[in-house]
């Protein structure tokens, strides 16, 4: 199942948070204005209450209680059709201001003398009150319970038409903050939907955009950075995957052009047994070119997907550089070209690949150096690290060309006329070799001659590598 998308998630998050906050919101608002009635009727109560005790305490004879009476009637007036009822010890009534609600069945449930007033509910004919009932500790001996009613049905309706509205605004809030919330994510994502149409519209034709990390908000700053980052190596990946193409499809059309060609010449007419061999002979060094072609890709495709496996073993550098000496001595004294070495080093790695990367420096330096000059090769330790120096005299390679010394079918000389140089994936080869061992390579040309700097783990730091 598909999840649900970052503006479904925040929206429902938006309304969840919305249909916590509102409701708990509405029920505080709703309870405090209860409270607010019920404050405002009890405090209401306790004005008759208070008055009445006073006017009892000012009567000690019961002969005054006429006076008292019309009294009573004075204090209610005003009070919202506030009921009085004053009772005795005896549970007869003293006063009575009206037969509705009946008072006397609560006045028989005061609380005791001292104890404080009581607040209660009271339903009777079909209306609601709120009673406060007192018991008098210190008035006349005859009077002992004063109760007090108020009609709070006004207020019940208003409070359940206000909160009829405050839920129906709450429901209403919760709504509108989930659309507003959607929106705003849509709002809030839209630097991410132009992230993405930028990546739509990259093409081998046209490349990819880069894309201001100041045009976007700060929190993508890091993924504008990043796909600039991702666009450039896309970039160059292509370039370099177009010119590789474009290598090797020239690479192999030369030998190619030359097989058909020299097998339609032969065929022209008819030849000796010796002219046909010459034929095949010469057919059959284009061959052996285009499988060393072949090999050597095939070789850098493992390196790239990490197939190679390195058989490690301790490798004697300087008896593998004078076994190379040996093997291209001859075709170094044909150029006029002298071998030297200096220093020791060994180093823990796969000595056929360490042998093949060296071979591939020392042709390729020797190939580049001018009649009467030396190859030097220098080996030191340190470090825990082996350093292989390859330095030859000759035309210094121009600072450009340099980063690119290692790319793959890459030569100085643009022309590209073979010349007998090979393919171009001798030092691709070489690099591809130095990655193998997590050593490191470089190059450096000027007017004495060209430094070809590898290094490479050696002794425990190589071994745990190797490990």
């Amino acid at each position: 199942m598909r999840p649900l998308s970052l503006a479904s998630r925040l929206t429902l998050m938006f309304t969840a948070a919305a249909a916590v906050v509102f409701p708990v919101f509405g029920w505080v608002i709703g309870n405090e204005m209860e409270e607010h009635f019920e404050e405002g009727d009890t405090a209401e109560l306790r004005i008759i209450v208070d008055a009445v005790s006073a006017a009892l305490a000012g009567r000690p004879s019961q002969a005054d209680i006429a006076t008292i009476e019309r009294r009573f009637d004075d204090i209610l007036i005003g009070h919202h059709s506030a009921t009085l009822y004053v009772g005795g010890d005896d549970g007869q009534p003293v006063y009575a201001s009206s037969l509705h609600p009946d008072l006397a069945a609560t006045s028989r449930e005061a609380p005791p003398p001292g104890a404080g007033d009581s607040v209660r509910l009271l339903a009777d004919g079909g209306e609601t009150y709120r009673v406060l009932v007192r018991r008098l500790s210190d008035a006349r001996p005859d009077v002992r319970t004063i109760v007090v009613a108020t009609p709070i049905d006004y207020h019940l309706s208003f409070l359940a038409e206000f909160r009829l509205t405050l839920w129906l605004m709450v429901l209403s809030a919760i709504v509108v903050v989930s659309a507003m919330g959607w929106i705003a994510v849509r709002q809030g994502h839209a630097p991410l939907r132009a992230i993405v149409d930028r990546m739509r519209k990259v093409s081998g034709s046209e490349g990819a955009q880069d894309i201001p990390p100041a045009s976007v908000p700060r929190e993508l700053g890091d993924l504008a950075v990043s796909f600039n980052e991702m666009a450039r190596r896309v970039d160059e990946s292509f370039r370099r995957l177009t010119n590789f193409n474009a290598d090797i499809a020239h690479e192999l059309r030369t030998p190619i052009t030359n097989l058909m060609t020299q097998t339609q010449v032969s065929l022209s007419r008819a030849r000796t047994v010796d002219e046909y061999c010459e034929v095949l002979y010469s057919n059959m060094e284009e061959y052996e070119r285009m499988a060393q072609m072949v090999g050597d890709m095939l070789f850098l495709a493992q390196q790239e997907n990490g197939g190679i496996q390195r058989k490690t073993a301790t490798v004697d550098l300087a008896a593998e550089v004078r076994s190379l000496f040996d093997y291209y001595d001859g075709w170094a004294e044909e150029r006029g070209v002298a071998l030297a070495l200096d220093g020791t080093a060994a180093v823990v790695g796969d000595r056929l690949l360490l042998q093949r990367a060296l071979g591939n420096l020392l042709s390729n330096a020797i190939r580049h150096t001018p009649s009467g000059g030396t190859v030097s090769v220098s080996l030191a330790l340190a470090d825990e690290a082996a350093t292989i120096v390859v330095d030859n005299p000759g035309t210094p390679i121009p600072p450009e060309a340099l980063p690119r010394i290692f790319d793959r079918f890459f030569r100085v000389d643009p022309s590209r006329q073979r010349n007998g140089e090979g393919a171009g994936l001798g030092l691709a080869i070489v690099k591809a070799v130095v990655d193998v061992h997590e050593g490191s390579i470089d190059v450096e040309s000027d007017d004495r001659g060209t430094r070809f700097r590898m290094r490479l783990p050696s002794g425990r730091a190589a071994a745990a590598a190797a490990s």
